[in-house]
């Protein structure tokens, strides 16, 4: 049941949607741009906390840069929530979508939707997540999207109104893994942000040289249906409301079927695929967002990285020694260990 606290949050986020249509997009870019600047400099925790994340996912770069990268990610946060969103239903149409979003190498995955071939589409937080989804369904490509419902009502069932305009279906992840599974036996194409904190109870994988949490229920989805996962995201292209689109990688069924753990193949490669699209945009990631918040069992007894999750690192084929060896110094790092 909406509260008046609901009602006062719902009548502002629509004021500032009519305010948003009445000027020109790169010009509201640059307003909301300015309050995220002011946000870095005024919200101190968060700003140290994205600060953090950077430089320990970049060793070694300048100070300058760190607050450079951090800065940028959190204006593209503010455009994203107060701009994009809000914006999109009316700037992309069927007949002018080419004016906004670029086609990058995508023929990697046009035969999926040319033999209409069930597939799992992964992206995260970086770029304009919401836009992925929005304009294949917008070109004829249904798509159903997995999301965290809004704790407002009303926000929610007005931004689903927005989300679904034009085909594409949002579902919550509470209680849906019958429905995708219904989704995956029809041929249906499920999109999932996937670089979130699944918690301790996670598989651990790496992310930038540290151990990460990440959902398992995505890899077992692909391993019980065989279906292949398209990683890919929206690029924004300078302070614009202009996109590239990027599929950086499709892991196939034949991929992960001679691998001595496939579960912990396709969530580490899924992962690793995330980190190529940041390091090619780091300004554009989510880096306020506590994506090593979780730590693995060893590291919060206080103990070494265990042999077998060793073994399991070293058999992933694009494992280097120097890129193990700066997991294992993490780790210890992580434990309280050096």
């Amino acid at each position: 049941m909406a509260t008046a606290a609901h009602w006062s949050q719902y009548l502002a986020l629509r004021s500032l949607s009519a305010l948003v249509h009445c000027f020109d997009p790169e010009e509201n870019m640059r307003t909301t741009g300015a309050f995220g600047s002011a946000y870095y400099r005024l919200s101190r925790k968060r700003r140290e906390r994205a600060e953090a994340n950077v430089q320990r996912s970049f060793p070694g770069l300048p100070r300058s840069e760190v607050r450079r990268i951090t800065e940028t990610s959190i204006r593209n946060m503010f455009q994203l929530i107060t701009v994009d969103m809000l914006a999109m239903p009316k700037l992309l149409k069927r007949d002018n979508w080419h004016d906004r979003i670029e086609l990058g190498y995508l023929s990697n995955v046009i035969r999926l939707f040319i033999e209409d071939k069930p597939a799992l589409f992964l992206t995260g937080h970086i770029g304009n997540w919401e836009v992925l989804g929005y304009l294949l369904s917008l070109l004829g490509f249904p798509m159903t999207a997995l999301a965290r419902p809004i704790d407002n009502p009303l926000i929610n069932e007005w931004l689903l109104g927005l989300r679904e305009a034009h085909g594409m279906k949002v579902i919550t992840k509470f209680g849906a893994s019958n429905e995708v599974d219904e989704l995956i036996r029809n041929g249906g194409k499920v999109g999932f942000i996937a670089d979130q904190n699944a918690g301790d109870k996670g598989l651990f994988v790496p992310f930038f040289g540290r151990m990460a949490s990440s959902y398992k229920s995505i890899g077992l989805l692909a391993m019980r249906h065989e279906v292949p996962i398209v990683t890919g995201y929206a690029r924004r292209i300078k302070d614009q409301f202009r996109y590239r689109l990027q599929t950086p990688d499709v892991i196939h069924p034949e991929d992960w079927v001679d691998q001595p753990d496939p579960l912990f193949y396709i969530t580490a490669r899924f992962n690793r695929s995330m980190e190529q699209m940041v390091r090619i945009n780091p300004e554009q990631y989510f880096w306020v967002h506590r994506r090593w918040k979780s730590r693995p069992r060893w590291e919060r007894r206080g103990e070494e990285m265990p042999s077998n999750v060793i073994g399991k690192l070293e058999s992933l084929p694009w494992m280097t020694q120097e890129q193990l060896d700066r997991i294992r110094r993490n780790s210890l790092i992580d434990a309280g260990l050096a």
